[in-house]
C-alpha cells in the first residue's frame, strides 16, 4: 500500500551542516542499560533503528575522560583513542541502512560519582553532588579544570569523527552536564569570567561549541541538547542562551528538563506535550530543529513539521516500542506501529543497572543476544496446532508471533473481553494508553486468518484433554492475595473472607465500597496510588498506607513517584509510612511500626490491600498431574507463560509470551539465551 501524500513531507531530506539526512525521523539520544557493557547487543538495538527507517540514530552519552565516570551505570566512553574501535561499531551498522549516526558527548559534572576512578567530581562551585545519597562533593574547578573540560570534549568529537559520527553533540540537558550546570546561578555562583551574567556562565559552552566546529565541522555537524527551561526553570534566560548561541550549533536539539519531565509518562502528559514550551526555538535559529514528545501518530508528527514547531520528528521512547514506525508510515500501514504505551519501563532499566525493556517491544536488547527482529519471526517447525487459555498480554503475544509463524491457534478465555489486566487496568485512571498492548494484537490477529477467537470460555483440563491440540499453553494470569501475605509478613494476617477486605481484583470488578478507605500498598508500583486516584474521585475518603519510607518506591524507576506524590497530596490523599498491616477488624485497621515504633489504627469501611499475587495456575497442575492422559488425548507439551508462571511487570508477560512463541520448534542456535549479556573482544 503507498503511503499518504499528507506524509510526504516526513520524507524529505534535512540538510545538518555538511551532512544530510534521507528523512525526518531522528532517534534522539537514549539510554540502553548496557552501552559498552554489552557493545554489540547496543550496536544491533540501534541498527535496527536504521533499518526501521530512522534518518538518524544516536547513541546514549559518551564520557569523555575519567572525571565523569556515571559506574555503575553503563555508559559508553569516548576517554582515548582506544576507545575508538568500540564505539565504531555503531555508526558503522547504521551506515549500512542509509541512516546519519549522532554521538552525545556529554560531562555530567554534579551528576558523577566518579566511584571507579576516585577522581573529585567538579562543578562549578563544590556542591554535594546529584547522583546519589553519597556524602560525596564536588571539587570546585580552577582554570586548569575547565581548560582540561575543554579540551576533552574536543579531543572526543575528533575520536567520533574517526569512529565515522556524522553528528556530534555538545550536551546541556535534563540537569546531567556540566554546561547546564555552570549555566545555572543555582550552581554557579563564580565571580571570575565563568560565573555572572548569563554570557558569562555560557563561556565554556560557547567555547566548547566552537572549538568542535573548528575540530570537526568540515565533516561532522555539531549538534546542541539543550532543555529551554535548563537554567534554574526560567524560561526567558533559556529563550535568552538560544538567541545568543544560534549562530553556532549546526542542528539545535531541545527539551524540557529535567529527564522526568522530558520523559512524563501517560499518566500524566499527552501526546507532544512539549511543543508550548519549545515552540519558540524554531523563530529564534535558522538551522535545524528537532524536539520530542512521545510522538506515535504520523498525523501529530505531520502537524509539528507543517506548522514549523520543528524540522525533524524526535523520538526516544517510540523508536523502542516500534523500530519500524517510518517504514510503516513509508508504506501506508500506519494501523501496523506498535505504539508507546508511555509506561517508562524503558528507563526503568537503566535506573536499575538492567538492559532496557519495554511493554510493546519484547524484543528490545535481545535483537543480538536472542537473533530477534521485532518484525521478522522464523516459520512454523510443524503442523502441530495449539491451544493458549487466557487471552491477556502473554496470551495475545503468543498468539500473535505463533499465528505469523503459520501456525493454527486457538484463544479461549474466561471473560467477555479479550486483554486480561490490561483491559481492566487501562480502565483506570490516567492508564487509558495502556490498552494499547491488547488493542495492536488484537488488531494483527484479525489480520490473520489462523488465529480462532473464544470469548466467555473458561477452560478446565477435562475441556483441554478433549480439544485435541498438540500444544497448550496456559497463560491464566494471576489474582491478588486476600490473606496480607507480601513482602512484610511472611505468614497470613488475615483470614481472606474478611466482608470489608477487598483486593484490586474487586475494585476493577466494580465491587461497591463504603468508607473511609484504607489503601494498604505493599506492591510500590502504580496500582495502589491509582485506585487511591479513582477511589477520591468516586468521593471517598482515603487514607493510603504504606511500610516503606516513600510512596511508590518502584515508580522512581520510571521517574514518576514525584509526580504520583504531588497527585496524592493534591486530592487529598492522607498518606502514612512506614505501617505495616496487623489486623483487620469490622470498623477499625491496626498497623505496626517497621522499626519498632508507634502503630497506627485508623477507623475503616473498607480496606484494599495490595500484598502480592497468586498465580492462577489450577488448571495447569490439574493437567501435570494428569500427564499420563496427554498421550490419547494428542497432547505434546503443557506450559504456563506470564504471571501464570511468575506475577510479574506486563512487560514481562509480552516477554514470556514472546519467547514461548519464538522457541515452539526453533532449532537453531543462537547467542546462548540464558547468559549474560555478551561482552566484546
Amino acid at each position: 500500500m503507498p503511503r499518504d501524500p499528507r506524509y510526504d513531507v516526513l520524507f524529505e531530506p534535512v540538510k545538518i551542516g555538511p551532512v544530510t539526512t534521507k528523512n525526518r525521523f531522528y532517534q534522539v539520544p537514549h539510554c540502553s542499560g548496557t552501552s559498552d557493557n554489552a557493545p554489540d547487543a547496543n550496536t544491533r538495538m540501534r541498527e535496527m533503528k536504521a533499518e526501521g527507517g530512522w534518518g538518524v540514530v544516536c547513541t546514549e552519552i559518551a564520557e569523555i575522560g575519567n572525571t565523569t565516570e556515571f559506574w555503575p551505570f553503563p555508559s559508553l566512553h569516548l576517554w582515548n583513542d582506544a576507545d575508538i574501535k568500540r564505539i565504531s561499531r555503531m555508526p558503522e551498522a547504521v551506515h549500512r541502512h542509509g541512516a546519519l549516526a549522532g554521538v552525545e558527548l556529554g560531562h555530567v559534572g554534579l551528576a558523577a560519582g566518579n566511584r571507579a576512578s576516585r577522581t573529585p567530581p567538579l562543578g562549578p562551585t563544590s556542591r554535594l553532588t546529584l547522583e546519589s545519597v553519597e556524602p560525596f562533593q564536588s571539587k570546585m574547578m580552577d582554570k586548569q579544570d575547565i581548560k582540561t573540560v575543554r579540551e576533552q570534549h574536543i579531543a572526543a568529537a575528533v575520536r567520533a569523527k574517526k569512529a565515522g559520527f556524522d553528528i556530534v553533540y555538545a550536551y546541556a540537558g535534563h540537569g546531567l552536564s556540566i554546561f547546564s550546570q555552570f549555566l545555572q546561578p543555582s550552581y554557579n555562583t563564580r565571580s571570575d569570567e565563568y560565573g555572572g551574567s548569563l554570557e558569562n556562565r555560557a563561556r565554556l559552552l560557547r567555547e566548547v561549541l566552537e572549538g568542535m566546529k573548528d575540530a570537526i565541522g568540515d565533516t561532522c555537524a555539531v549538534a546542541f541538547r539543550f532543555g529551554v527551561n535548563e537554567i534554574d526553570g526560567d524560561l526567558m534566560q533559556g529563550q535568552e542562551l538560544v538567541e545568543m548561541l544560534k549562530d553556532i550549533p549546526d542542528l539545535w536539539d531541545v527539551n524540557i528538563s529535567d529527564w522526568p519531565e522530558d520523559s512524563q509518562t501517560s499518566r500524566f502528559s499527552n501526546e507532544g506535550f512539549q511543543e508550548q514550551q519549545i515552540a519558540f526555538v524554531k523563530g529564534v535559529v535558522d538551522k535545524p530543529v528537532v524536539s520530542v514528545g512521545r510522538f506515535t501518530s504520523p498525523d501529530t508528527m505531520f502537524s509539528q513539521v507543517r506548522r514549523g514547531v520543528l524540522d525533524l520528528v524526535g523520538a526516544a521512547r517510540p523508536s523502542i516500542a516500534d523500530p519500524f514506525i517510518p517504514t510503516k508510515i513509508d508504506e501506508g500501514r500506519v494501523d501496523d506501529i506498535r505504539e508507546c504505551i508511555g509506561c517508562n519501563v524503558c528507563a526503568s532499566g537503566e535506573m536499575s543497572y538492567a538492559p532496557m525493556r519495554c511493554t510493546q517491544n519484547p524484543t528490545i536488547m535481545d535483537e543480538y543476544r536472542r537473533g530477534w527482529h521485532p518484525e521478522q519471526v522464523p516459520t512454523k517447525g510443524s503442523d502441530d496446532s495449539i491451544l493458549i487459555v487466557g487471552g491477556g498480554p502473554a496470551g495475545l503475544e503468543c498468539a500473535n508471533i505463533l499465528s505469523k509463524r503459520g501456525y493454527e491457534v486457538t484463544v479461549a478465555d474466561a471473560r467477555a473481553d479479550l486483554g486480561g489486566r490490561v483491559k481492566r487496568e487501562a480502565a483506570l485512571p490516567g492508564l487509558s494508553e495502556w490498552l494499547r498492548v491488547a488493542d495492536y494484537r488484537l488488531y494483527a490477529l484479525q489480520q490473520l486468518g489462523n488465529v480462532n477467537l473464544y470469548t466467555d470460555s473458561p477452560l478446565e483440563a477435562d475441556d483441554i484433554l478433549e480439544f485435541g491440540m498438540e500444544h497448550v499453553v496456559l497463560a491464566t494470569g494471576a489474582t491478588w492475595r486476600r490473606d496480607g501475605i507480601g513482602r512484610i509478613n511472611l505468614t497470613p494476617v488475615l483470614s481472606g473472607d474478611e466482608a470489608n477486605v477487598l483486593t484490586p481484583d474487586d475494585i476493577m470488578d466494580g465491587a461497591e465500597l463504603t468508607g473511609p478507605v484504607v489503601i494498604y500498598d505493599e506492591d510500590g508500583a502504580y496500582l495502589g496510588n491509582v485506585i487511591a486516584e479513582k477511589l477520591v474521585k468516586e468521593g471517598h475518603d482515603v487514607t493510603y498506607v504504606i511500610p516503606a519510607p516513600e510512596v511508590a518506591p518502584y515508580l522512581a524507576l520510571t521517574m514518576e513517584q514525584h509526580k504520583v506524590i504531588a497527585r496524592l497530596m493534591e486530592l487529598g490523599v492522607r498518606m502514612e509510612r512506614l505501617k505495616s498491616l496487623k489486623a483487620v477488624h469490622a470498623d477499625q485497621i491496626e498497623f505496626v511500626c517497621v522499626h519498632g515504633g508507634p502503630g497506627l489504627t485508623l477507623p475503616l469501611g473498607t480496606a484494599v490491600v495490595l500484598t502480592s499475587k497468586t498465580p492462577e495456575d489450577r488448571v495447569y497442575q490439574d493437567l501435570i498431574a494428569r500427564k499420563g492422559e496427554w498421550a490419547d488425548a494428542g497432547i505434546k507439551s503443557v506450559s504456563r507463560i506470564g504471571d501464570c508462571e511468575a506475577p510479574s511487570i506486563i512487560a514481562a508477560a509480552v516477554h514470556a509470551g514472546h519467547r514461548w512463541a519464538r522457541d515452539q520448534d526453533d532449532t537453531k542456535q543462537h547467542v546462548p539465551q540464558f547468559l549474560p549479556m555478551p561482552l566484546a573482544q
